[in-house]
């Protein structure tokens, strides 16, 4: 890894030194807006649910979030609220929730104040950002360009200082894509650690409670808040493992630029993770690539995607957008001996990356090809982006693993994550090798 980071970074990277590209704040190129203090009808409603909370939820008086403020994702239950899962038609048949999500009240409790809910990818089937019911909330980072979702609004909420942190899911890679979009962090914990009780189902075994923040510290205050105490793993993460497939499926720039940020500080990275050792991913029997791992994320999540909501979709026709139109097509006609042989492969996967990691590996990935795709892209071209974006983010969903992403470079003006995917339970040490490495890959911007 040491001498592939040396010749890309004299080679394709030294000669931009005299641009600027070092990951700075992108916030401050925007007024933070104080979303906690304006009525209902002065909040952009294609960030926050009209029909959601219109005056702030206090928190406990004191606690390890006491003075924070979040939002969260429409498909949480806000109690006295419906839960409109991105779709008019989901809002239109499901009653008001009759109790709070106990990973929301779990940060109420902690002392956090709730300022409301936010728009979302209709029924968190799509990585885009863009809701043809609701619009399309505006990236802080580069207005010209999607959020990303499904966690659309809550990654924008964060980046556009109205909240410091907020909840999302995270299925296919809803919180680090656009984690990686806007120029935030986002975690999408272990499978089962963080509660999804009182939340919108979209495939069992691949959503994840996930969250997002700017600073490294709260992002860590908020696990230890929500993750699962009864399966933490007390392993050190000390073994740094470079997935050069991954980085292979990352535009050239991009794969430049993160290797740059690599570049910053070698030696300091160097002291917290150890020597990297190189790895192609993708060498079990069966798959060829890491675009075959994407086939079996698509079929395996189709299937349970359609055993969650086949049945509602089927009878209350919902006027879907073309994207998730054409998956839950997609999904409605995966025969049982695709799906059988898809399972299998996942469970090769999953033990594949379990022995590659270890209890102590942390595999660094692009978190995303590139920067946020254009707004207005045609469909055709955001599916063949698509195709590409899960070939990343589907490596620790179908293992089950934790990820999250860091904003520690910059495209074409445009915020590009890093990811790092540890062993099923150690999302404190992500956690806290965040704090570590942000500022090293960031070059002191911390």
């Amino acid at each position: 890894m040491q001498n592939c980071l040396l010749t890309l970074y004299m080679k394709n990277v030294e000669p931009f030194l005299s641009r600027d590209l070092r990951f700075g704040d992108f916030v401050p190129r925007f007024a933070a807006r104080n979303s906690a203090s304006m009525t209902r009808a002065q909040r952009d409603s294609t960030i926050w649910v009209p029909e959601g909370p219109s005056e702030s939820i206090s928190g406990a008086a004191a606690g390890p979030l006491s003075g924070l403020t979040f939002a969260a994702k429409d498909l949480y239950d806000v109690k006295g609220y419906i839960t409109g899962f991105g779709q008019p038609s989901w809002r239109q048949t499901h009653p008001a929730a009759s109790s709070t999500a106990p990973a929301v009240q779990a940060l109420l409790d902690a002392g956090a104040t709730l300022v409301g809910t936010t728009q979302m990818d209709e029924l968190a089937y799509s990585l885009e950002g863009q809701n043809v019911h609701y619009g399309t909330p505006r990236n802080p980072a580069c207005p010209k360009r999607i959020p990303g979702g499904s966690s659309s609004g809550s990654a924008v909420a964060v980046a556009d200082g109205s909240v410091d942190f907020a909840m999302g899911s995270d299925t296919g890679g809803s919180v680090r894509v656009p984690a990686s979009f806007c120029g935030i962090l986002g975690l999408r914990p272990t499978w089962g650690r963080v509660s999804l009780a009182g939340a919108c189902t979209l495939a069992e075994t691949f959503d994840t409670g996930g969250f997002f923040a700017r600073d490294a510290s709260v992002l860590r205050s908020v696990g230890s808040v929500l993750l699962d105490q009864s399966t933490r793993s007390t392993a050190t993460l000390k073994r740094w493992v470079v997935g050069t497939d991954a980085f292979d499926l990352a535009e050239s720039d991009s794969k430049q630029a993160l290797y740059q940020a690599v570049q910053r500080d070698l030696q300091g990275v160097k002291s917290v993770l150890g020597e990297p050792q190189e790895v192609t991913m993708a060498t079990i029997p069966g798959p060829r690539n890491l675009v075959d791992w994407m086939n079996c994320f698509r079929v395996t999540q189709g299937r349970e995607v359609w055993e969650a909501l086949g049945e509602w979709v089927t009878e209350a026709k919902p006027d879907l957008g073309p994207g998730t139109k054409q998956r839950f097509e997609m999904a409605s006609k995966l025969q049982p001996d695709e799906v059988h042989k898809a399972k299998q492969m996942r469970e090769s996967i999953s033990q594949h990356m379990n022995d590659l990691l270890g209890d102590d590996g942390v595999l660094m990935v692009p978190s995303a090809p590139g920067p946020a795709p254009m707004l207005n892209l045609p469909q055709n071209e955001l599916n063949t982006y698509r195709k590409q974006l899960i070939s990343l983010t589907s490596i620790a969903g179908l293992a089950k693993l934790p990820q999250v992403s860091l904003p520690v470079a910059v495209v074409d003006g445009c915020p590009v994550g890093l990811g790092l995917i540890g062993p099923r339970g150690s999302d404190e040490e992500l956690l806290r090798l965040t704090e570590e490495l942000l500022p090293l890959l960031k070059g002191g911007a911390g």
